[in-house]
């Protein structure tokens, strides 16, 4: 079919997708689960940094206590937001350095960078100063990550489980939060906060991974999408039967590159030459080009502001802020939220993403947590003096309501996990042509670190009172309640389907006029596949009206399947 496969996905009996045998194979994998793991890298950072920081041992390292309480929360701020601050230069550069040497050196230069910035922050030296350096230099390592792994994941995977494939990167942020959270718990209760070994042993997961990842690196081959743009077809239809397990002759192999070498040609006669003005202009000139960006730039903008970030970056104070008291049982609380999130990452890649679509799967995220945030901004208006006064507790005729409250936090993270933080990789990753898409995923992810940053930077000062320049923690979660709710209107309106396409054939997607692609996109992009086979057929021939019209028909009983 012109398209790709369009029907619901079992990922339990991707045999009954009528695939070739050898498609589905354990080198398709091996390079999913290698370039996925690239997504440890934040889940890492976030889930670390928060434990660390609060290690009385590191904050006297940079003589924390000197400072006054509105000093200490700009100093936490920063510290923790570094990295996206690194991130979004990380991100920015990205797409050159894909583009230029290619997918895979990309990744071995980002883990070496990630490694340095790691090394100078463990041995600041009680320096506050290199504390700073270390962490941007490691963003600008952290940074490349979300463009690098999910467009090489997006580049080798089938179009029929693109979205499964695509989600292990998700899937990863949640495994580094889980094992930074227990890590944290368990050097706080087997080391105890009186040596640098507190927040020096958690913190050198980071060098793991990416030690990890750069390893698994020489064991991968180059994006057969990569190669063809870079005019190396022979070795790119090499690269695609061995990652396909098919011979270079195989009917599938050969419709695979046939298609992204038109693709590619088509763009280049579109914008006249390869030069980095024709980029720009078939990014920002060509109507669907400049759509399919907006598409991307508003995801990072609205699923950033939407705070579930934040709960993640600052989940220990804010569960001690909703009523979770001690130390351990704090990180102990943190621990089980990345385990929930990282049980909903699993839920959406393998039943929903590739099933019931990105958009639906996004909506019931996106309602989840509006319905979490929205309670606890109810809870903390109800309860004015958490994060406010000094020392309050929590009255025993209100310790269900605060029980409530933190199990919408684990509720919250579940959505987020589901909705935004999976499309927000996926949709950016599969919706740009080949020419444009390091760069148009490069500038999305720049948005994605900056909004990222100002988050992270924003949220410790939001959450003080208002005598201190904050909004109290009640106006800041239902600021969040209003951006969640926005983003819900927001997709059901303008975002389109893009589940079970090639990535050849999502420029069908965008043919209408922009108010009309979020509603009725998908119903004529399926026309055009129709139109598209029915032409296929004809200059075949053979049974043409006929068997164009079984296409059609049998096109028309997948759709209704899968509504």
């Amino acid at each position: 079919m012109a398209g790709g496969v369009k029907k619901p996905v079992n990922i339990f009996k991707l045999k009954n997708l009528n695939e070739p045998k050898g498609v589905f194979n354990w080198r398709l994998w091996f390079a999913v689960c290698s370039f996925g793991l690239l997504g440890a890298a934040r889940g890492v950072d976030e889930g670390l940094i928060n434990g660390a920081f609060n290690s009385k041992v590191f904050q006297a390292s940079i003589d924390y206590d000197s400072y006054n309480e509105t000093d200490q929360a700009n100093i936490k701020a920063n510290v923790s937001a570094m990295v996206q601050v690194g991130s979004v230069a990380g991100a920015l550069i990205a797409f050159l350095i894909c583009d230029r040497i290619g997918r895979i050196w990309a990744t071995r230069q980002l883990c070496l960078v990630w490694i340095l910035g790691i090394a100078i922050f463990m041995g600041h030296g009680n320096s506050l100063g290199a504390v700073y350096a270390g962490r941007f230099i490691a963003g600008l390592g952290v940074g490349q990550t979300p463009v690098v792994g999910p467009v090489y994941i997006a580049e080798i995977a089938p179009a029929s489980i693109r979205g499964l494939c695509t989600c292990v990167f998700t899937g990863c942020v949640y495994l580094g939060i889980v094992l930074a959270y227990f890590t944290n718990y368990g050097a706080q209760v087997n080391i105890g906060d009186t040596t640098s070994n507190r927040w020096l042993v958690p913190t050198s997961l980071h060098i793991i991974f990416a030690g990890l990842i750069l390893v698994l690196t020489f064991f991968q081959h180059e994006s057969p999408r990569y190669l063809i743009k870079k005019g190396k077809n022979e070795q790119a239809v090499q690269v695609m039967s061995r990652i396909r397990q098919l011979p270079p002759d195989h009917e599938y192999v050969v419709r695979e590159i046939t298609a992204i070498r038109a693709a590619l040609e088509e763009e280049m006669e579109a914008t006249m030459g390869s030069s980095w003005t024709g980029v720009l202009r078939e990014m920002f000139l060509i109507p669907n080009n400049a759509y399919r960006l907006y598409l991307a730039l508003s995801v990072q903008l609205l699923s950033q502001w939407s705070g579930a970030g934040s709960i993640t970056l600052y989940a220990p104070d804010l569960f001690a802020l909703l009523g979770i008291t001690g130390t351990e049982e704090s990180l102990l609380a943190s621990g089980v939220f990345g385990i929930v999130k990282f049980v909903a990452a699993i839920v959406c890649a393998l039943f929903l993403v590739d099933v019931i679509g990105r958009k639906r799967a996004l909506l019931i995220g996106i309602t989840l947590q509006t319905i979490s945030v929205v309670y606890i901004a109810g809870f903390l208006t109800a309860v004015p003096q958490l994060g406010v006064v000094d020392d309050f507790v929590i009255p025993d005729h209100q310790l269900a309501a605060s029980r409530g409250a933190i199990a919408m936090i684990f509720i919250s993270g579940f959505g987020w996990a589901l909705g935004w933080n999976s499309m927000q990789y996926l949709l950016t990753a599969e919706l740009f042509p080949l020419r444009i898409r390091a760069l148009s995923t490069s500038l999305a992810m720049t948005l994605h670190f900056a909004n990222q940053y100002g988050n992270s930077r924003a949220v410790p000062v939001l959450l003080l009172p208002r005598s201190l320049g904050g909004i109290t923690p009640g106006g800041t979660f239902w600021f969040f309640s209003a951006v969640t709710l926005v983003g819900g209107a927001w997709v059901w309106f303008f975002v389109p389907e893009t589940g079970g396409r090639s990535l050849e054939s999502m420029n069908r997607l965008f043919e209408l006029p922009w108010h009309q692609i979020g509603r009725r996109g998908n119903e004529d992009a399926d026309r055009l596949d129709v139109a598209l086979d029915e032409k296929q057929m004809a200059m075949m021939g053979g049974g043409d009206a006929e068997h164009a019209e079984h296409a059609g028909e049998k096109r028309a009983a997948e759709k209704e399947a899968t509504v």
